[in-house]
């Protein structure tokens, strides 16, 4: 699992295993998932996270622009 953080968009994405990503839907206007090729969710990304999420105590890779 990989966690990442985009400081400039306030975006943050959990990659839950390496997968080729067939689709992606909204949850919600601010969260979408990623789905592979059986339906199985690989990955969320949680916008407006510094809002909706604990981001100082994650242990995250912060991606610079």
């Amino acid at each position: 699992m990989k966690i990442k953080y985009f400081p400039q968009t306030d975006t943050l994405h959990i990659e839950l295993r390496e997968a080729d990503i067939i689709e992606t839907r909204d949850i919600d206007e601010n969260t979408q998932i990623d789905l592979d090729a059986q339906g199985a969710m690989c990955g969320i990304t949680i916008e407006h996270a510094s809002q909706r999420t604990d981001i100082p105590n994650l242990s995250f890779e912060q991606v610079a622009a």
